[in-house]
């Protein structure tokens, strides 16, 4: 048995439901890792368009002009590095700011001076870059790089949003080959199959896995974007 408590008032019972819990623990660590290697480990993905973007000036309190345009090969800061992709759920159908997009970002904007220090990370979102650098605004996210969709096909080729304009939040990672070939590596979503509608991708967010520490779990708790 390992401990991790030197606590005088645990029980029999206790302790050895805690120790069957941390083989458990131990057991799904060693899985995530597994799974990990294979996406790792995943074949040469297919070659992409190199999508369209607009994004407005570095600094949020720069305004909204200019607005150029930038590719997404014109994305990699390196050769060897891959490109980080949050597909926000805003614009189009989607009016408002999603909430969980949000809560996500919240959460990239106090680690992003860390992921860069690895990879190229932008946040995409169809609307447009007046209206997406106003909400960054409220929320703070100044350290993130803003990208609008557009007219471009990269949300819909990427499986972000439908026919009708409708969002979804997604990740995607992309490389370069040294001749400038920008290929998709892998996808997440949320929906991974019929019974798991919004699990997908909660590996991003902390709070999950907080609340997921607690007798009460995360219940039917959503995120909002003022409370």
């Amino acid at each position: 048995m390992l401990r991790h408590t030197r606590l005088a008032g645990e029980s029999a019972d206790y302790l050895a439901a805690r120790e069957e819990l941390r083989r458990a623990e131990t057991d799904l660590m060693r899985h995530r890792e597994q799974v990990a290697a294979r996406r790792r480990a995943l074949p040469q993905g297919p070659p992409v368009d190199d999508y369209v973007f607009t994004e407005g000036p570095v600094g949020l309190d720069a305004g909204d002009t200019p607005v150029r345009e930038v590719t997404l090969s014109g994305l990699f800061t390196a050769p060897d590095r891959p490109l980080i992709v949050y597909h926000f759920m805003y614009g189009k159908r989607q009016t408002e700011p999603c909430p969980m997009c949000t809560l996500w970002i919240d959460g990239f904007q106090g680690i992003a001076h860390h992921v860069a220090r690895n990879a190229d990370f932008v946040i995409a979102a169809a609307a447009e870059p007046p209206v997406l650098r106003q909400h960054a605004r409220n929320r703070g996210w100044s350290r993130l790089r803003l990208l609008s969709c557009g007219d471009s096909r990269f949300k819909y080729d990427l499986g972000s949003e439908d026919e009708d304009g409708e969002q979804d939040s997604t990740v995607s990672v992309f490389t370069r080959d040294e001749d400038g070939t920008v290929r998709h590596r892998y996808s997440a979503h949320p929906r991974m199959a019929d019974d798991i509608d919004e699990r997908g991708i909660d590996l991003l967010a902390p709070v999950w896995h907080l609340l997921d520490l607690t007798p009460q779990g995360r219940g039917d708790w959503y995120p909002s974007v003022g409370y």
